[in-house]
């Protein structure tokens, strides 16, 4: 896969949003996102190590990248003192704190990280493959896997830093239903976009 005009503008976006927020939390001495922003430029370094052996779609990597944004800006924007990961953006229960800006940002994560599993597997897969129920189970537990890594790491954040704004158990559980959700609207959009493998871009 060659490299585009787009790719270029994608990773000067990156970049910019990386230098950008990282300056913030620097400035704040806010070690927890610090730690996120060092795991995005991992990301990032793999993306782009794999760039030319895997078929990354234009849809995944501007996913990924609008993730990133919306992440690091949920631990770096205040909204009447309250960071925006804690807004409550559409009240949907009393008794759980859903619909927060927060799951948003996991439905569409992990819907980006769903269609990044596909573009890996993309390449084992027969062409034409008409078994769309065995893929989605198969890509959409993928996916899932790479929720239940991001879980795993805010974990470690909250074992190192104290007062880390990761949440118990219910967010956990909220977290990875939210994971699920995003992952299902991935595969929806494989079915529509690439279940003939014919159009990859």
């Amino acid at each position: 896969m060659a490299l585009k005009k787009r790719h270029f503008l994608l990773l000067a976006i990156n970049v910019a949003a990386l230098t950008a927020f990282g300056s913030v939390f620097i400035a704040r001495r806010n070690y927890e996102f610090l730690i996120y922003v060092a795991v995005i430029i991992v990301c990032l370094v793999i993306i782009a190590a794999s760039f030319f052996k895997l078929p990354y779609t234009d849809g995944t990597l501007v996913g990924l990248t609008v993730w990133a944004i919306l992440h690091m800006a949920g631990g770096a924007v205040y909204i009447n003192d309250t960071r925006l990961y804690e807004i409550i953006l559409i009240r949907l229960s009393i008794k759980y704190p859903i619909f927060r800006y927060d799951q948003f940002v996991h439905i569409w994560g992990f819907a980006a990280s769903t269609l990044t599993m596909f573009c890996v597997l993309r390449p084992l897969l027969k062409e034409n493959l008409n078994r769309y129920l065995a893929l989605s189970v198969v890509v959409v537990m993928a996916g899932l896997g790479v929720g239940a890594l991001n879980e795993i790491i805010e974990a470690l954040v909250a074992a190192a830093i104290p007062g880390a704004g990761v949440g118990g158990y219910v967010n956990t559980a909220l977290d990875l239903i939210a994971d699920f959700i995003g992952a299902i609207i991935a595969m929806l959009y494989v079915r529509c976009r690439y279940l003939r493998y014919d159009n990859p871009r």
